[in-house]
Order: C-alpha cells, then structure tokens, then sequence
C-alpha cells in the first residue's frame, strides 16, 4: 500500500496489526481470566469494561509499533521509543480502565 503521508511510509499492515491485536490481546486475557475465575455469572455491565479497555490496549500496541518500527527504526532513539511507548502503552490501559469502570459506576 502507497501512501502520500510522510509520517504513514514504511507502515507494513500486517506487522501493525499484530501489534495492535497483541496489545488489545493482553489485557482482554487478563480481564477475561479474571471474569472466569471470580465471577459466578457474567453480568451485563462487564461488557463495557471487557470491550473498552482492550480498545485501549489496541490503540496502545499500534502506537508501540510505529515508535519502534517505523518512526525510530535503529539506534539509541529506537530503545528511548521502546521505552516510552511501553509506559504510555500501560497509562493508556489504565486511562481506557478508569474510563470503563467510570461509566459503569464502580470508579468513584
């Protein structure tokens, strides 16, 4: 795929897809996990979170990608990028959390 936006070149679709269905993936396991294990029932409200916080962690895994892949591919600036797109990946989880449980209520 060509494209005409200088920031968008060298995005291959596949490799940014799985990093953001790995990012996505993660905490869906872990809230899924959590869901099975100390709920006895799935109630109504548990959608929300379950389909909120997983998009965070989506749009987390893509950002990870183009910082470490495509905007800063080598070098010192590639591991600065490694780094701080894996503590923004885990403040956007958690911002995507407290989003979540703050419209289901359970966030005071």
């Amino acid at each position: 795929m060509k494209t005409s936006i200088e920031f968008l070149k060298g995005i291959q679709a596949k490799s940014a897809a799985v990093a953001a269905l790995i990012g996505a993936g993660i905490p869906f396991s872990w809230l899924l996990f959590l869901i099975l294990v100390k709920s006895e029932d799935f109630e109504s409200w548990m959608s929300i979170p379950l389909t909120l916080i997983p998009l965070g962690g989506f749009i987390g895994g893509l950002f990870f990608y183009l910082m470490g892949f495509v905007w800063f591919p080598s070098g010192g600036r590639k591991l600065a990028a490694i780094i701080f797109s894996t503590l923004l990946y885990f403040v956007g989880i958690w911002l995507s959390a407290v989003f979540a449980f703050s419209l289901v209520g359970l966030w005071d």
